[in-house]
């Protein structure tokens, strides 16, 4: 099935900024020189002890790494719904209806506000509780009703990160791949080492290789050179 990327709106929602590359980045590229307005919703950033040599990144450092990434992808616009240490790897502490109603409704970019028709999500059998906050919001914001009265996006898809490989159940394959090209791919990797405080070497779930290989596995599964793996929800032709 060939998709028109050119006509779509996206609307993508990163836990934290640098999931959108990760799960999203080649599409991003890819949609967005095809015509497509692309929207991003960050929910939480803050400061964050990494693994990594300098081991410590601020939140202000993320912030303006952002700004460098959006500028990269030219977005439309991009928004912080929760910005601080509060709610920085604690989403789970905020009730769901809060994070689904700045999905859906009071975010400047939210559901209602954009009318995108794709939203992009995590996978809810994340190991990370932000990604699964994240994900189960989603799901809510965008349950079924009456499309006359509530926005419903035709396509909502659910993201994949190498790390999500890293779960208690077996992870399901992939039913929907985003074929790239080499472009897309140095557009996504490139876009990774603007996240320079959570870009990392080889082995590293957040290195150009691991970005590399899994786009190559999904693309041999597609029988192209590469690939994005998606979860499909909802599919609407």
């Amino acid at each position: 099935m060939m998709f028109d990327w050119s006509q779509q709106r996206l609307l993508v929602i990163a836990p934290h900024p640098d999931d959108e590359v990760l799960g999203c980045g080649g599409l991003l590229h890819k949609a967005k020189s095809a015509g497509a307005e692309v929207y991003v919703q960050f929910l939480t950033v803050g400061d964050t002890a990494d693994v990594s040599d300098k081991g410590f990144s601020t939140a202000s450092e993320r912030v303006a790494e952002i700004k460098e990434v959006a500028d990269h992808y030219r977005w439309d616009d991009w928004h912080i719904a929760f910005p601080g240490d509060d709610y920085h790897l604690r989403l789970d502490t905020l009730p769901r209806f809060e994070v689904a109603n700045i999905i859906e409704r009071q975010s400047p970019i939210s559901v209602t506000s954009v009318r995108p028709t794709a939203v992009l999500a995590p996978h809810r059998l994340s190991y990370n509780q932000d990604h699964q906050v994240a994900a189960e919001a989603v799901h809510t914001a965008l349950r079924p009703s009456d499309a006359r009265r509530r926005h419903h996006p035709c396509l909502v898809l659910s993201y994949e990160e190498a790390a999500d490989q890293w779960r208690q159940e077996p992870a399901p394959a992939p039913n929907m791949l985003v074929e790239l090209d080499e472009a897309a791919i140095e557009a996504k990797i490139a876009a990774m080492r603007l996240y320079g405080s959570q870009f990392h070497d080889h082995p590293h779930t957040r290195s150009e290789l691991t970005l590399q290989s899994l786009a190559v596995l999904r693309g041999m599964q597609g029988g192209v050179a590469f690939a994005e793996g998606y979860h499909a929800t909802r599919m609407l032709a």
